[in-house]
This record gives C-alpha cells, structure tokens and sequence, in this order.
C-alpha cells in the first residue's frame, strides 16, 4: 500500500496510469467525496503491493534494505531517489514487494515455510483462484509478516447505527465497547439501548465490552465518583449491578472509564479495581479501564491524578491510553492526536505498564474551529469525510504539521468566517500504527465510530492481523 500526496495538478487518471491501476481502484479505497477535484497537499491511498517505510535517525538504505528483504537497488530506482547517500529522519520511502519466480515443482506450502508467512496470505496477495496449481516461471508477490493486534472500538451510536458500524467493520475488530452504562450515585447504572449492538458483535465474533462511566457531556461527575468509591457498600453493590448486566446481556468484560476522579479518591479507585478483578476473574470475565494520558507519576491536575498507571497495570487485565483531546473542543485549534505528545505518554507508560497490557487510544473524528478562537467557543466535531469534503468546497490545500504528524487546512466561509481544521488522513493513521509496532503495543483502541474515515481501515487491514479471542 502506497501513501500518495497530492501535488499541483495532479488527477486520479494521472495516479492511476502512474501506478498502473484502475481509477475505480483508488477510488473505492479512498472514498473521496468528490473523485474529479485533488487537492494539493491530499494523501491519497493507492492499492498496490510493497510497503512505507518512515526514516529513521541513524538509518541508512542498505539498513533498510535488509530489513525488508529487498535490493538497495530496488529502493533506489522506485524511490527515485537523486542521491541515495542522502536520507533524513521522517522521510518515506516506498519498499517494493518480494517477488518470488516460481521453480518446477514447488508448491505453495514450500514457497510458504521458505518465507516464515501462511499459504493463505500467499493466496490472497495473488488472487491464487486454485492453489493446487502453480506453474513454473510465475512471478509470486511475497506479502511481509504482519504483527498481530487487538482492536478496539468505542461507540455512542444510536443502538441501530452502531450495530451497522460493527457489522460494517467487524473483521477489524477484536472488542466493541458500546458507550456506556452511566454510574449512578446509589450504585445502581442508568440502562441504555445496545441489544442489537450485541447481537452483532455475537453475530461476527467480536468480544462485547461493557463500558461504565461517572461522567456525561455536561456532568464532571467528580462528586458522583466520590460518593461511589469512597464507599466499600456502593463499591460492592455497584460490582454486583455489573454482574448483573453482564450476566443478562452476555458482556464478556468492563471497561472502567472513571474521569475527573478527585485525587484523595485515588487509592479508592485503585481499591474499586481490585474489586473488579476478584469478582469478575472467577466468572472469566477479564477488567480494563481507560487512563487519561499522563507523562509523569507526579503531573497534576483533575484529569490525571487518580489515574494511577502503575496500580492500573498490575491490578487489570489492559489498559486503554485515552491519547487524544490535546485538541479539545472548548480550547483553540490544534492537532488532536500530536504523534509527539502520544509518544511521550507511551514512554511514560511502558515504565509502569508492561507493552501487552496497552492500547494506544486513536480518535478518528475532526475538528472545524472558528478562528480567532475566543473562550467559550466551541469547535464542531465533524468526521475525515466531511473535512475533505469542506476542503474541496473551499478549494484549499491541505497542509501537514510534521512534528504532530497530523494534516490541517484554513477557509474562510461564505460570512467571511475563517476556519481551521485539524483531522486524520492516512499519513497521521499510518504514523500511530507505526509507533503501536515501534512498542510491540497490545492494540489500538477507536475512539469513536460513526465518524467515516475509510482511509484508516484500508490501512489497519493492511498493517496489522486482528487477534480474535473467544470466551
């Protein structure tokens, strides 16, 4: 899979004949809202064999080269690099495909063991209609091992559109959390509708998460975590109330997602967790919660301080990195998921937290602010698509900040108005699934569908093999 970005006048008939495929091919990959109009700056998805290789510090081609299994040579010439010797951290690189010319007699399953990869993955990189026969001579694309994941995905869709979604998506996904049973300050859990999210995720073999929270779009429900955690009666009722939705409805595990906490309920929240776990491990139901993404055992501030990575990583199961909201609605433009700020709290984790334990957090939605920004302003949440589709509108070009790893363009609408918006692409995607294989990562966890981002799927397909479990 190829990253392609979009320079001046530039056209899906000029990539297709550049790539030598049909411009239906990049177009239903790439979903573009308007297949007639690129913009500069756009990347663009193109489904041909080989790989993209991110440049790092101290790397040189012949580093590469081996790492991939190819020729120097060969990156050279399809790179079409004007001096080799000249590599720089961030640079992309395409890696051309292993082709394997097929010798009389062999069969898929000795082309197979020879490469360390499944005859399936030999099959369905060629489009082999009977493996049984394989002729002489035929040049064979030899597909890399992919590392094996976890996925998964949040939802707050209406019970119908999320049950659509998992349908959709479900070969993707190893969990579904659909969002979520609100704590109650009896310890009971305000219901919501999911049983057709259910049946789907049953349907497809998709593990359902239960997913409880203290918090709404409007509530802190600092108070609310309080009055629960800091009573042993409330913290084993709520658990029993749990049990009892779990039991009923066939929820295998919880997600704990617990924000705002006080700090001095910080050890009440740790002791809320290792309650979980001896009441729901001998059920074989499994625990998670999701943190709110700290650098530092010490940082401060509401957000973060009852977060306790280090007591979260021995007490459950995973823990999900809520690695998003730098941009935040109710703050000024800026990336929502900077790659850089990301990697820092995966550093931070993996010092308390063991690697299989950990989710990196992946938000797939936009953000339109107003610009200037003013306080109390809010951005619209808007998806990828639409954030294209805006581009195309106002016919602008989409610019790339290289430090946050993340794309974004300015307008000014038909008031007058000026915009920026910050969203995701298939470069920002491609360079958090790099930093999950970079840390041999558990998984990625989506927050949230029912925003389309078609890109982002092609490309988790391609970079990963999703892990299904069964209980």
């Amino acid at each position: 899979m190829i990253i392609h970005v979009v320079r001046k006048g530039a056209s899906l008939w000029e990539l297709a004949n550049r790539y030598n495929i049909h411009v239906n091919a990049i177009q239903q990959i790439n979903q573009l809202p308007d297949p007639d109009q690129l913009l500069i700056g756009q990347s663009i998805l193109i489904p041909v064999p080989g790989s993209m290789h991110t440049v790092k510090q101290g790397e040189t081609l012949w580093t590469i080269a081996q790492r991939y299994g190819v020729s120097v040579n060969s990156i050279i010439l399809t790179n079409e690099l004007p001096n080799p010797d000249v590599l720089y951290p961030g640079m992309r690189l395409y890696i051309p495909p292993i082709i394997h010319v097929v010798q009389p007699g062999e069969t898929l399953w000795q082309i197979a063991k020879l490469y360390s990869i499944s005859t399936q993955a030999i099959i369905d990189a060629n489009q082999i209609q009977n493996p049984n026969i394989i002729y002489a001579g035929v040049q064979l694309i030899i597909p890399r091992a992919k590392p094996t994941i976890e996925v998964n995905a949040y939802t707050y869709q209406s019970d119908e559109a999320g049950a659509k979604s998992i349908n959709t998506l479900s070969p993707l996904f190893t969990y579904v959390s659909p969002f979520a049973y609100m704590v109650k300050e009896d310890g009971t859990l305000e219901p919501f509708d999911d049983d057709l999210m259910l049946a789907a995720a049953k349907a497809h073999g998709v593990i359902p998460m239960m997913s409880i929270t203290n918090f709404t779009s409007t509530e802190a429900g600092s108070n609310l975590a309080h009055i629960v955690l800091a009573s042993p009666d409330l913290r084993e009722k709520l658990m029993t109330n749990i049990l009892q939705v779990m039991d009923a409805k066939g929820y295998k595990g919880i997600n704990v997602d617990f924000e705002n906490v006080l700090p001095e309920d910080r050890e009440h929240y740790n002791a809320f967790l290792q309650l979980a776990v001896d009441r729901l491990h001998p059920k074989d139901y499994f625990v998670s919660t999701a943190v709110a993404p700290k650098t530092s055992s010490t940082q401060q501030g509401l957000l973060y301080e009852a977060h306790d990575y280090e007591a979260h990583g021995k007490i459950v199961d995973f823990v999900v990195l809520m690695t998003y909201e730098w941009g935040w609605r109710g703050g000024p433009p800026t990336a929502i998921s900077p790659i850089n700020q990301m990697r820092s709290v995966v550093e931070y984790a993996l010092s308390v937290i063991p690697a299989d334990k950990l989710f990196l957090g992946f938000q797939i939605y936009a953000r339109d602010w107003k610009v200037p920004h003013t306080k109390g302003q809010e951005a619209e949440t808007i998806s990828a698509q639409e954030a294209i589709r805006r581009a195309n509108q106002y016919g602008v070009t989409i610019q790339y900040d290289t430090t946050a790893q993340s794309p974004f363009f300015r307008y000014v609408d038909e008031q007058g108005q000026q915009h920026e918006v910050w969203f995701e692409d298939a470069r920002s995607a491609q360079a958090k699934f790099d930093l999950v294989k970079e840390y041999n990562l558990q998984g990625i966890s989506y927050w949230v569908l029912g925003y389309p981002f078609p890109q982002n799927w092609v490309l988790l397909d391609d970079n990963f093999i999703i892990r299904k479990l069964t209980y």
